[in-house]
């Protein structure tokens, strides 16, 4: 039998989760708790097979939870569940540890995650792999064009070119005036040796 705490701040998702967890053969829910200090309380007293853990908390919010927890419990399973797919957030989720990070909404992902957990994989629900796919993407994408000679600022530039924004646009964004704008995009193309803003955007998706 698997044992599982559940832990979110809303005590119908906490309900919820215990009812559809808690119909599965293999899986017995040991402790609810609404909040990251009872996490860590829940935790010691109940040591579970797998936390599964709400980020956005009142008080001590989950990620500060799982700190503490595998601060303690190096080996501690840890699956994060929560409405935010959010780059930061995943980032230092896994740095941290935990074993896997799941979408709230995709209640039918979340038992057969916690077995994959608890036999020692790693998780990730569609999503994640999707913004970690596209932050992957981005990060390569401004090293290459770094690595081109581009500057900084000629990177956000050629970033939000890419996004289809035009200059007036742009120089909203990046708080310069559209004359600045103008000037980098021409540096920009001088050093890439392309002859339109259309070929930037190309060039992007492509490097």
């Amino acid at each position: 039998m698997i044992r599982v705490i559940v832990v979110d701040d809303d005590p119908f998702v906490c309900a919820s989760l215990q009812t559809i967890l808690g119909a599965q053969e293999d899986i017995e829910v040991v402790a609810v708790g609404t909040s990251g200090e009872e996490a860590t309380e829940l935790f010691e007293v109940h040591v579970p097979d797998v936390l599964l853990l709400d980020i956005q908390m009142a008080g001590s919010d989950g990620l500060s939870a799982a700190e503490s927890i595998l601060a303690k419990h190096a080996n501690a399973r840890v699956v994060f569940l929560t409405t935010f797919a959010d780059d930061d957030y995943i980032v230092r989720a896994l740095h941290m540890g935990a074993k896997g990070y799941l979408i709230k909404q995709n209640v039918t992902d979340i038992a057969p995650a916690i077995r994959a957990v608890n036999s020692g994989q790693n998780v990730l629900g569609d999503e994640v792999v999707g913004h970690i796919a596209q932050a992957s993407d981005a990060r390569a994408a401004r090293d290459g064009f770094a690595k081109l000679g581009l500057t900084g600022r000629e990177i956000e530039v050629v970033e939000l070119v890419a996004q289809g924004l035009d200059n007036h646009e742009i120089a909203a964004q990046l708080y310069m005036g559209e004359g600045t704008v103008r000037n980098h995009i021409s540096s920009i193309l001088q050093k890439l040796d392309l002859k339109n803003r259309t070929q930037i955007a190309v060039m992007y998706y492509h490097m």
